[in-house]
């Protein structure tokens, strides 16, 4: 309490907490309060007090990657002072903490690290997450979306055509996007993680298309580099999409028509113990009934393990080769011997042709005229 220059009692103002003074560096402009500085060991001299270990199960599809994988994730991890295990067995993998170890919070990188290979990320992309600047998110998706179709669609936008709004979302947010299953792995800084799981989580609620939110982000780019929008609120600048519900038409349901009245109602269906007395079967021993009933059961079983064979057997049963269909030799035999007498037909053609343009006219008619030696001979055999 102090005294005032009238004599008026001034009270100092109370502070909640015993630490809660104004420090002299709160007001400091030199200081970036967001910036994370490297963690020196020299902090932590004395190393952990106890072991910690986490442990993630992975696919059994991704087995044989990180068995190729390990060698490199155990050398980037040692630099740290952290031990890692890979177990085939179970499927999964360890990291703990050694005596080696000084940055107490490396041991969560280290789960983010093993949790981010479980879901497919590469190796040299997921060791970044060592890094201090570099965080992680995995989104889970699956449980935000009831129907199978409506999941694989909604996933299939966040893909985009030739992955063209993956791409996008990961230069305008600067973070590293892999979609896998029914998670969505992230890496990057704090504000970029953030803004991915909203645009994540609204397309798989079909809240908003992620196209939209790319247009948004495009607007925010460029409105960051206008420095006299600084200090002014962005939204007048920002598009505004409206949910749009288009009204389909309903499918037509056919409507079942009605059976006649009648009032004779149907013929009561036979009972069990009706058909077992119009059988005889009602009248036999309980003996007899369960050897007939053993012997339906046999036959019943060999019909079904002969027809499991066949199916079993018809597997090794080589397909049949493709038949090459060839001309019938009776039709060849005829086919050639019809070219045959076509070619010899049209070479008599020809050859009498030629012989009648060859004629010399006087030459015929000299023939014509002198009778030939061979009607001679036989005029004078007639004479004589």
């Amino acid at each position: 309490m102090e005294n005032d220059e009238n004599g008026a009692v001034q009270r100092k103002p109370k502070v909640k907490g015993k630490h809660d003074k104004p420090k002299p560096w709160d007001d400091d402009p030199n200081i970036d309060r967001w910036k994370i500085e490297k963690f020196d060991p020299s902090w932590n001299e004395g190393g952990m007090l106890d072991v910690t270990t986490f442990s993630t199960l992975f696919p059994r599809y991704r087995e044989k990657y990180l068995q190729d994988a390990w060698p490199v994730v155990k050398s980037a991890l040692k630099e740290y002072g952290i031990s890692c295990e890979l177990n085939l067995v179970e499927g999964s993998m360890t990291v703990s903490t050694t005596r080696k170890t000084r940055d107490p919070y490396i041991i969560v990188k280290a789960r983010d690290l093993i949790k981010l290979l479980s879901r497919s990320v590469p190796a040299p992309q997921a060791i970044k997450v060592l890094n201090d600047e570099m965080q992680c998110d995995i989104i889970k998706i699956s449980n935000l979306v009831r129907s199978k179709e409506k999941f694989i669609k909604r996933r299939q936008h966040l893909i985009g055509p030739n992955s063209s709004t993956l791409k996008a979302l990961e230069i305008l947010t600067g973070c590293y996007i892999l979609i896998q299953g029914n998670t969505v792995a992230s890496m990057g800084s704090f504000k970029g993680l953030k803004t991915v799981r909203r645009i994540v989580e609204d397309c798989i609620e079909n809240k908003m298309h992620p196209i939209f939110h790319i247009k948004i982000l495009m607007v925010r780019k460029e409105l960051e580099k206008d420095p006299t929008l600084a200090q002014e609120n962005w939204d007048r600048f920002l598009p505004k999409f409206k949910k749009k519900n288009v009204n389909q038409p309903k499918p037509k349901k056919s409507k079942k028509k009605k059976p006649e009245y009648t009032p004779i109602p149907p013929p009561q269906p036979p009972s069990k113990v009706d058909i077992q007395l119009a059988t005889g079967e009602y009248f036999l021993s309980d003996k007899v009934k369960s050897e007939k009933k053993w012997k339906e059961q046999q036959e019943r079983q060999a019909g079904k393990t002969a027809e499991n064979k066949r199916k079993r057997e018809a597997a090794f049963v080589p397909p049949e080769e493709p038949v090459v269909q060839h001309n019938k030799s009776d039709d060849g035999t005829k086919d050639v011997a019809a070219l045959a007498t076509s070619l010899k037909k049209k070479a008599k053609e020809y050859g009498n042709k030629k012989l009648i343009e060859n004629v010399n006219p006087e030459a015929y008619l000299a023939e014509s005229g002198e009778p030939s030696k061979k009607k001679s001979k036989k005029s004078k055999g007639s004479e004589s």
